[in-house]
């Protein structure tokens, strides 16, 4: 199937996200902003979803959709099953990338950094502040498994409604949150003529390093450039 003609206008030259356009000059700060706008956007129903991209300790790949669950100067946090491909591919390669993609504010912001477990009691605290249904939904499924069919769900899933009629539903031990804290914060937005604006942020660690020409300083430990789409 030929998917060349298969194309959209972004913005004109006229809307170009440049430098002078930034909000603040501390990543997560912008981030914010660019978030928030996603929040307001009514044609975006989930802003928080995300990409997140793993790694095998052999540098094999893999990506699904998850939800953003909160956000802050200590990095970006999210919520799954220990035990997941992805689980197990963190713990191996404790590095991942995330990608938000905001098509109709044509914009994109990607994340690469460390990721980190949660502490276990605000990992506790996020499992019952979320609808019991989905407690229970995080016991029935241990994720990545491999099961006989969907009615293997809805028979498990049907007990343990059962059993936690009237009672509290444990955390399982297999699940939890993580942290990733950045290093690296890309800024996005699509242009028509594909010349894309593209500002990126990156931790600088040592922060006695010369700068380049066409570096510029941002707040505490980060500078940004501007990168060729």
């Amino acid at each position: 199937m030929d998917l060349g003609p298969l194309r959209k206008s972004y913005r004109g030259d006229e809307e170009a996200f440049e430098e002078q356009h930034l909000a603040s000059r501390d990543p997560i700060q912008q981030f914010g902003v660019w978030f928030q706008e996603a929040v307001d956007c009514p044609a975006i129903r989930e802003a928080n979803a995300m990409c997140l991209a793993t790694c095998t300790r052999d540098g094999k790949p893999s990506a699904r959709m998850v939800l953003l669950k909160g956000f802050g100067q200590d990095g970006f946090r999210f919520f799954t099953n220990h035990e997941s491909r992805k689980g197990k591919e963190l713990d191996a390669n404790p590095f991942a990338s995330l990608v938000f993609y905001w098509e109709p504010l044509n914009r994109q912001v990607r994340v690469e950094g460390s990721v980190k477990r949660l502490p276990e009691e605000e990992s506790e605290q996020y499992f019952h502040s979320r609808p019991k249904s989905s407690q229970i939904g995080a016991v029935v499924s241990r994720q990545s498994t491999i099961i006989p069919d969907r009615e293997y769900l809805r028979k498990k899933n049907a007990e343990l409604e059962e059993r936690y009629r009237e009672t509290t539903v444990p955390k399982p031990v297999y699940w939890g949150g993580y942290i990733l804290q950045p290093d690296v914060v890309e800024f996005w937005q699509g242009q028509t003529n594909r010349l894309h604006d593209r500002i990126v942020f990156r931790r600088l660690r040592d922060g006695s390093a010369p700068l380049g020409d066409m570096t510029h300083r941002g707040e505490g430990e980060w500078v940004f450039e501007r990168f060729a789409p």
